[in-house]
């Protein structure tokens, strides 16, 4: 037993130290988050004269996979992620070695519905709106059929007869995550279809149908699955004007000459609105730091803080020009201390 307990130390020895061999940091997950880590790499290579960490666009769920891989050289040292962290994911993590981690919340970010300038209808809809525009099945006469409506119209008299057509992001990504959570999920049951089965079942088997029923997206050409690369939508987006768009609202606000943004409920995106939660589609985001890596891996310490800085995701930092909504300042001193002493995560 000892014998095996001191080849499994030194394998998991061999594994940290193969991570030497590299001289970049490297993160992978969210493209809503990836412009933040990527400018602060270049603050990081400014600032030492370093080569910058590696940052991929992976989408939250393809990030999350590279980093709970292992520790090693060849597995990634940040996960991005415009979500928490899945139970299924920290317990992927454990599995396979990752089990000293440090989550780290670097502000707020407004889910946006976008559309081009060249549009010139002003639209205000509500979660039940677009539900009923993107679910795969819809209610009618008291049972689920597959969704038939084709023109915003049929959604809601007063909407232009115009097609549905809506780029979004695929299921690994955190901003389908959040889509499915605070738009599909809330405007499913803000409907009242839900609230039979919610009052007569238990609480996980109505999770289950909630699931299956808000939560999964069409598939027969008004949704378009348009990939991790939210430039791509804003490209789309720019070349027809009766297509609509769902990406972080630092997209929308480094694109404000080419796309204008849906209000739900009455409310537009703005650091204002998505800092006080009253623009209802906003969600929090984080970078996930393997603590493993922080002696052998040159820059990790240094990158994570350069990342955390005040001039980072301060109030008058880069990163909030870039659209990042920040946190108050001392969830921010808190959320600090814990990415650069590597406080680990204790589970979820």
């Amino acid at each position: 037993m000892l014998k095996k307990l001191l080849l499994a130390a030194a394998a998991s020895l061999l594994a940290v130290g193969a991570a030497q061999a590299r001289d970049q940091v490297r993160a992978a997950g969210s493209s809503t988050v990836f412009p933040y880590a990527q400018a602060a790499a270049e603050e990081y290579a400014k600032k030492t004269g370093k080569k910058a960490p590696v940052v991929e666009s992976l989408g939250t769920g393809g990030g999350f996979k590279a980093f709970c891989a292992g520790v090693g050289e060849n597995t990634t040292d940040i996960a991005t992620a415009s979500r928490r962290i899945k139970a299924s994911e920290f317990a992927m993590c454990q599995g396979n070695g990752v089990k000293n981690i440090t989550e780290v919340l670097i502000g707020y970010d407004g889910l946006s519905i976008a559309h081009s300038r060249k549009d010139k209808v002003e639209y205000d809809l509500t979660a039940t709106d677009l539900f009923k525009a993107l679910a795969s099945e819809v209610p009618q006469g008291g049972k689920w059929v597959p969704n038939p409506y084709k023109t915003w119209n049929q959604i809601k008299p007063g909407l232009p007869n115009m097609p549905i057509r809506v780029f979004g992001p695929p299921p690994t990504s955190g901003t389908r995550d959040a889509f499915v959570e605070l738009v599909m999920d809330v405007g499913c049951e803000a409907s009242g279809t839900m609230d039979a089965a919610k009052a007569s079942m238990e609480k996980a088997a109505y999770d289950k149908l909630k699931k299956e029923k808000c939560g999964r997206m069409r598939q027969d050409g008004p949704f378009v699955e348009a990939g991790e690369n939210d430039n791509l939508i804003v490209a789309r987006l720019d070349s027809d004007p009766e297509a609509f768009g769902i990406f972080g609202y630092s997209f929308l606000s480094e694109n404000a000459d080419k796309l204008k943004p849906v209000a739900i409920n009455g409310v537009k995106p703005s650091e204002k609105t998505i800092a006080d939660f009253s623009y209802p589609v906003s969600r929090p985001l984080y970078f996930y730091v393997k603590n493993d890596h922080r002696k052998v891996v040159p820059g990790l310490d240094e990158f994570v803080k350069v990342f955390v800085s005040e001039d980072s995701i301060g109030a008058n930092g880069f990163n909030i020009e870039r659209g990042l909504t920040p946190l108050e300042p001392k969830a921010l001193a808190k959320w600090r201390d814990a990415a650069e002493k590597g406080f680990p995560m204790k589970g979820l």
